[in-house]
């Protein structure tokens, strides 16, 4: 499997419910997507959630390289290029996959720490996961990408009215999920 991520900056004025509207009328067009285990419509709203900016920020899950091959060079990615324009498209590697069913979730809590150089790696995965802040009521899925050495920890979250986190991350809420055929 692996995750893609992009993250798109939007102005502090940005109305909001254009990207809203936007995930309304076209969310259900990867919906069943050729290999995409699941794809989150990830928004962060300034002044909401302690977000300091807006930004659209869609996360998906991959089967394997050849639903996301199809969707950059076929056309389907044409559409956030001729919006947005270019976007650097972050790349993992599950490592502790995510929760089975997340449907209930409706907001979804990231972080991203370094994984120092070390002389081995054999219990690095069992460490990050000793390690990471423990919050009320999530489940997890942790990936990795050894081309900057950083993992990154996605919490899915149903409920946000109780959440403090003592780590520095962000908020997203989801609007939308398309999921695997």
């Amino acid at each position: 499997m692996i995750t893609t991520q992009y993250k798109i900056t939007l102005p502090s004025d940005y109305d909001m419910n254009i990207i809203k509207a936007r995930v309304i009328n076209n969310g259900h067009k990867t919906d069943g997507f050729d290999d995409l285990k699941f794809k989150l419509y990830l928004i962060t709203e300034k002044g909401k959630n302690h977000n300091l900016q807006n930004s659209y920020c869609p996360l998906y899950l991959w089967k394997n390289h050849n639903g996301l091959n199809k969707f950059l060079f076929e056309g389907y990615y044409d559409n956030i290029l001729t919006s947005f324009g270019w976007q650097q498209v972050q790349v993992g590697i599950p490592l502790v996959d995510p929760p089975t069913n997340i449907s209930p979730y409706k907001y979804l809590f990231h972080l991203t720490k370094p994984i120092p150089p070390q002389g081995s790696l054999r219990n690095t995965k069992e460490e990050i996961v000793k390690d990471l802040p423990k919050i009320k009521n999530s489940e997890f899925m942790l990936t990795y990408n050894p081309d900057k050495w950083e993992y990154e920890v996605f919490y899915f979250l149903s409920d946000v009215s109780n959440f403090i986190s003592e780590t520095y991350g962000v908020l997203y809420s989801i609007l939308h999920i398309s999921y695997e055929k």
